[in-house]
């Protein structure tokens, strides 16, 4: 990959004014200039094969000319209000259609924001204060989703560990943590807190671990018979798995859930969805003052976003559109597996088709937090670099399938795949 005297230029700049030399996301020697389906180019003029999407929102590709003209349309209009807007209205209205939870609909801006609301949410619905979320699942980047998301040590304890420093230790005693994939030992946590627990909060896939038989449905029949709320983190698998998302997909509906990604279009948007008597929360002529959760965001509902929402969940709605997005996932699962495979590199690939990756591991599979982190750091830091040598675009730990990506695309991305894990491997007999 070349790089030029202009992309050198903003990287030397971005690591004067930026902490880090990054927005807080991705290395900062890659700098997007644009994006079209399935493909975007940096600043130098390479182009990679993207898969990572905006970390997930651009699920119908780049520019997409429908998304595109509904925007450009509503630019004419104004961009923000702080109002009730038609097209807000609409895409609650959608949400409420698609979604097995979804009975109201509050938009937020941000998957982070949607999720610290939900939690407050269900606080005032059960006046407790504890919630319960699972080891390694990301809830956000609120002081209270940022407990046991990558505990470096982890516990035996359902007390979490702070993963940013600038947490007050007393929301420790706020959280209880579970390990995923374990419902003996969730429902163990969950009747001894009973009396204290306003909600269990989780990420339905957590990262890249399916939840095992029974798990969610285990979930769902504890907390409704003892009568605390099940909230899902749809932000990333919302309207992604399936259009009614994770709860459709696996059959488990939860009370409330949080949507983002895909709801924006590609534009900062978030929502919370769910039963209409815990959402009462959000109105004081419905709760009085004791009850109400006060909820105001300036750009919450913003029209822009609306309508890039509207029209990405209308090209979702397609027939054959979630069939083509599962088989193209799909394929390059099984490119990914066979080149690991081929070239005797340890690995299992977990996930689902629209969003995987491998775990270089020599166990069998992987479940749980603490069986993710048992991995060779040093091969995932290689096949990485690789991949995105040969023109390939993800995260360190995932890639996100678009309905945009093409057969060219996953024929270009097989090969990269090969080509880099022959590299590791020549270089594994080497060492």
């Amino acid at each position: 990959m070349k790089i030029s005297s202009e992309e050198q230029m903003l990287v030397e700049t971005a690591r004067r004014v930026l902490p880090g030399g990054i927005f807080g996301n991705i290395a900062s020697e890659i700098i997007i200039r644009d994006g079209r389906a399935g493909r975007v180019r940096d600043v130098s003029g390479n182009e990679y094969i993207d898969y990572l999407l905006g970390s997930g929102p651009m699920l119908v590709g780049h520019a997409h000319p429908e998304v595109n003209a509904a925007v450009t349309e509503q630019l004419s209009r104004g961009t923000t209000f702080f109002a009730n807007n038609e097209y807000g209205i609409m895409l609650a209205g959608e949400i409420v259609d698609a979604l097995p939870c979804a009975e109201q609909v509050r938009f937020a801006s941000s998957g982070s924001e949607a999720n610290a609301l939900a939690m407050r949410l269900v606080r005032a619905f059960r006046g407790r204060s504890k919630i319960l979320k699972f080891e390694g699942g990301f809830l956000g980047m609120s002081d209270y989703a940022l407990m046991s998301t990558a505990p470096l040590r982890p516990g035996n304890s359902e007390r979490p560990t702070a993963d940013s420093a600038g947490i007050p230790e007393s929301v420790q005693n706020e959280m209880v943590v579970a390990p995923f994939n374990d419902l003996a030992a969730a429902q163990q946590l969950i009747h001894k807190y009973r009396d204290e627990l306003a909600g269990v909060m989780l990420e339905p896939l957590q990262r890249l671990l399916p939840p095992v038989p029974g798990f969610l449905q285990g979930l769902r029949d504890i907390t409704a018979e003892l009568g605390i709320p099940l909230i899902f983190d749809e932000v990333v698998t919302g309207f992604r798995l399936a259009y009614g998302g994770a709860q459709s997909y696996y059959g488990v509906t939860p009370d409330l859930c949080t949507l983002g990604k895909a709801i924006g279009g590609g534009f900062p948007l978030s929502a919370i969805a769910g039963r209409a008597d815990i959402m009462a929360h959000f109105d004081r002529n419905k709760v009085g003052l004791d009850g109400f959760a006060p909820m105001v965001g300036t750009l919450s509902g913003n029209p822009i976003a609306a309508v890039a929402g509207l029209a990405t969940l209308k090209i979702l709605r397609q027939p054959g559109t979630y069939e083509k997005l599962h088989s193209t996932g799909k394929a390059i699962w099984l490119g990914l597996e066979k080149s690991l495979r081929e070239a005797d590199i340890p690995a299992v690939v977990k996930g689902e088709p629209v969003m995987f990756d491998a775990i270089f591991t020599t166990r069998s599979d992987v479940n749980n937090y603490r069986e993710s982190i048992d991995v060779d750091h040093a091969i995932i830091r290689r096949f990485n670099d690789l991949v995105r040598q040969h023109g390939v675009l993800k995260s360190d730990g995932k890639l996100y399938i678009s309905v945009a990506h093409d057969d060219k695309d996953v024929r270009d991305t097989i090969a990269a795949f090969k080509a880099s894990a022959d590299i590791v491997a020549a270089e594994r007999l080497a060492a």
